[in-house]
C-alpha cells in the first residue's frame, strides 16, 4: 500500500508504526524491523540493573537520565507515574506522547512535545508498531508515564533504523505518557445516502466497500456527513486522526464493489496529518474542516481539488474524481 492521499507528508520525529505514511515496497522501512523480531522479543519485565531515570512534569517533555555503562538484555516496561484512567486493553486506539533516546552516547530521538510534533497513535499490541510502543502501552492506565527500557529485538530489530541513526545493536529507552484511549471507527446509524452519489458499507473494522454509480461525478466537491460525531470541530492547524478508505470514480463505476486504491485499515494505524494546511490534496483540506470529531463523512472530490492531470497509476489515472469514506476518530 502507498500513502498517495498526501503531496506533502509531515514526518514525524521518530518513525514507529509499520508503515507511517512510507511506501510499503520499500524494504528498508519499519515494516520490516518489527514483525521480523517480534518472535524474539522477550517478555517485559518491571525493572532490571541498570535503570535510567525519567524525570519532569506531566504534560511536558521528560527528562531522561541514562545510567552509565552498558545496558542490561532485559525489555522493561515500568509504571513511573500511574493514571487513573481506563485500563489500555489489546487493540485499544492509545493516544500518547513520547521521548526517546539511545541508551549508548544518550543520543536524543526526539519528542512528540518538540515543536511542531504530535502525539503518535499507537494500536496496543499490534504487530505493525514496534514492541516498545505496542507493549509499553498494553495493561496500563490512560494518565499513565511510564519507563521502556527497548533492546533491539523491542525496538527496530537487527536492520535497526538507520535514517534516524538506530544501528541494529541499539537499546532504546523512552518515556510514554498515555493521554486516551479513541474509538476505532465512527459510530451511530449512518444517514442514508442519495443514488447518484457512491454508496458506502463502513461498519467493520475493515476498508470500507464502495459502491459507484451509473452517471456521472459530481462537478463539485461533496463532503456529506454520514454519521455526525459529538465531539469539538476540527480547526484548520489541527492534526487530525483518521480512518479512511478511497477509491477513483470512473474506473470503478457501476460495479458492484470499487477497487480501493489506499485505505488506513492496511497498515495497522490511523492516519495522522495537518488539516487545512495544504500537506493533503484540497479535497481533504476544505472537505474536512469544520466537520467535528467522531463522524464519519463521504467526499468526493473533483480531480481540481485532487490530483488534476497526474497519473497515479492504473488505480488512479489523470483526472480522476476520487471518492473517501473517512471516519474522524480525534483532532488535537
Amino acid at each position: 500500500m502507498r500513502r498517495r492521499l498526501a503531496a506533502l507528508l509531515i514526518v514525524p520525529a521518530l518513525l514507529l508504526t509499520a508503515c507511517g505514511g512510507e511506501d510499503t515496497d520499500k524494504k528498508d522501512d519499519a515494516s520490516s524491523s518489527p514483525e521480523a523480531a517480534r518472535t524474539e522479543v522477550p517478555k517485559p519485565v518491571d525493572s532490571a540493573s541498570p535503570m535510567p531515570q525519567v524525570t519532569g512534569d506531566k504534560g511536558k517533555k521528560a527528562v531522561i537520565t541514562v545510567p552509565k555503562g552498558d545496558p542490561g538484555k532485559s525489555f522493561v516496561v515500568h509504571t513511573v507515574t500511574p493514571g487513573t484512567g481506563a485500563e489500555v486493553k489489546k487493540d485499544d486506539l492509545v493516544v500518547a506522547n513520547f521521548t526517546g533516546k539511545i541508551w549508548k552516547g544518550g543520543k536524543d530521538l526526539g519528542s512528540s512535545y518538540d515543536q511542531g510534533g504530535t502525539p503518535q497513535v499507537i494500536t496496543a499490541g499490534s504487530k505493525t508498531v514496534i514492541p516498545a510502543f505496542a507493549e509499553g502501552v498494553t495493561g496500563q492506565k490512560v494518565g499513565s508515564r511510564v519507563l521502556v527500557v527497548a533492546p533491539p529485538a523491542a525496538a527496530f530489530g537487527a536492520a535497526g533504523k538507520q535514517e534516524i541513526g538506530v544501528s541494529g545493536t541499539d537499546t532504546l529507552v523512552f518515556a510514554l505518557d498515555i493521554e486516551s484511549v479513541i474509538p476505532k471507527k465512527a459510530e451511530g446509524k449512518q444517514a442514508e445516502i442519495p443514488a447518484d452519489l457512491p454508496q458506502i458499507d463502513a461498519e467493520k473494522n475493515e476498508p470500507a466497500t464502495i459502491k459507484i454509480p451509473k452517471n456521472d461525478p459530481p462537478a463539485k466537491l461533496v463532503d456529506d456527513v454520514l454519521i455526525e460525531g459529538k465531539g469539538p470541530e476540527v480547526k484548520s492547524g489541527q492534526t487530525v486522526y483518521m480512518q479512511y478508505t478511497g477509491a477513483a470514480w470512473k474506473i470503478n463505476e457501476g460495479k458492484d464493489k470499487a477497487k480501493n486504491f489506499d485505505s488506513s485499515w492496511n497498515t495497522g494505524a490511523p492516519f495522522t496529518t495537518a488539516i487545512g494546511q495544504g500537506q493533503v490534496i484540497e479535497g481533504w483540506d476544505k472537505g474536512l474542516v469544520g466537520k467535528k470529531v467522531g463522524s464519519r463523512v463521504l467526499l468526493v472530490i473533483p480531480p481540481a481539488q485532487a490530483y488534476k492531470d497526474q497519473d497515479k497509476g492504473p488505480e488512479l489515472p489523470a483526472n480522476s474524481t476520487l471518492v473517501f469514506v473517512v471516519d474522524i476518530l480525534a483532532a488535537m
